[in-house]
């Protein structure tokens, strides 16, 4: 299992997952399949792999901080170029947060360097995303 890690031009993960839910709102809406996608100019070269459980990790100022499972890899056009499509779930999976180089566009995870899961431990739900990554640093989440 292969995963990619991202670094979006986003400031939070709370800003991530606003625009992500508003674009989910209008899927629903034009009554469309409720995935989300990131469009970027290469094709991943290790398409099987990563369509085997992996995952798109996000990595927002310098930190892996979350995951969402990868569901399909495929070309599309965009502005009359060909480019292509991450199609991955909904789901935010947050990550102990873990330093990492800046990125642009994406890189290949090997499962072995993913960053754990951690517990959406409903005391820490509505804390500050910033509060949230200091805490698991800490060893207090």
């Amino acid at each position: 299992m292969l995963h990619l890690k991202v670094s979006p031009t986003r400031e939070s993960l709370e800003d991530l997952a606003r625009w992500q839910n508003a674009c989910l709102k209008d899927k629903k809406k034009k009554k469309q399949r409720l995935v989300l996608r990131h469009v970027t100019r290469l094709m991943p070269k290790r398409r099987d792999e990563i369509l085997d459980g992996g995952s798109i990790y996000w990595v927002i100022k310098g930190r892996i901080v979350a995951r969402q499972k990868i569901v399909d890899l495929k070309p599309v056009q965009k502005n009359g170029r060909s480019h292509f499509a991450i199609t991955y779930e909904p789901e935010l999976t947050l990550v102990a947060p873990r330093r990492t180089q800046q990125i642009k566009g994406w890189r290949y995870l090997a499962a072995k360097d993913a960053p754990p899961d951690i517990a959406a431990d409903k005391a820490a739900k509505n804390l500050p995303e910033d509060l949230k990554v200091e805490l698991l640093e800490l060893g207090l989440l």
